[in-house]
């Protein structure tokens, strides 16, 4: 399986192979949630409570929690994502899940399912992801009950999507927060930049500075086989295998 879809701030899709193909979003969903939280609480918020650093050590990292002193480190690591979706504002668990649908329903522009296979298979094992999560509340740097953060981190990483939706998600953040299918704003224009940015550094964990030099685009990636590159002001790419 492979496919690659171009998406334009025009709202034009360019495709090619299986791009059809539903697959798990996984950590391509973290910039979008880190935008929603940028969103509602403001860049400065999610640099003092999450923090905008790249770590430097693997994704699921729990030394870094214990050696780095904002603990959670940036949003697009295990632990940053987590902490990411604790502080989405919301009365209960149910009502943190539909925000995070809602929010990458909007980036995609179609409604999106979760795989519940995938989502049972994940948090019946997360037993590193659980310690993530309680590391974080043990230093005060998760923002609501652990065990409630990691079952939505885990269905959030668990959406099935397709490479046509990933691609309308990048290209919205490409098209200043705007969705260019649908024509509706889903996250503030002054948002952007910082999304981008952490995306640039971090999107690819440890091997960012290669993908930066190599490729030079801010980008995501995600074990479920997506990959999301952003050209601002342009397109977005993204590719599926």
């Amino acid at each position: 399986l492979f496919g690659v879809v171009v998406v334009t701030v025009d709202g034009d899709v360019i495709a090619a192979g299986d791009t059809e193909y539903v697959f798990s979003i996984q950590s391509v969903s973290k910039p979008f949630t880190m935008a929603r939280v940028m969103d509602e609480e403001g860049y400065a918020a999610v640099q003092e409570k999450i923090g905008v650093e790249p770590t430097g050590m693997p994704f699921n990292s729990k030394l870094a929690i214990e050696l780095i002193p904002a603990r959670s480190v940036n949003p697009l690591v295990n632990a940053g994502a987590i902490a990411a979706v604790s502080m989405i504002d919301a009365a209960n668990e149910k009502q943190r899940l539909q925000t995070v649908q809602k929010n990458l329903e909007a980036f995609a522009g179609e409604p999106l399912k979760i795989l519940k296979d995938i989502y049972e298979s994940e948090y019946t094992t997360a037993f590193g992801n659980r310690a993530i999560a309680n590391l974080l509340y043990n230093h005060g740097r998760l923002y609501a009950e652990p065990e409630e953060s990691l079952r939505v981190y885990t269905q959030q990483c668990s959406f099935g999507i397709n490479a046509k939706q990933l691609g309308v998600m990048g290209a919205t953040l490409a098209n200043g927060g705007v969705n260019p299918v649908t024509g509706k704003r889903v996250i503030q224009e002054e948002i952007v930049p910082r999304v981008l940015a952490v995306m640039q550094s971090a999107g690819f964990y440890d091997e960012s500075g290669q993908w930066t030099a190599e490729v030079g685009l801010p980008s995501k990636t995600g074990v479920g086989g997506g990959i999301v590159s952003v050209v601002p002001g342009k397109l977005a790419i993204a590719a599926f295998s």
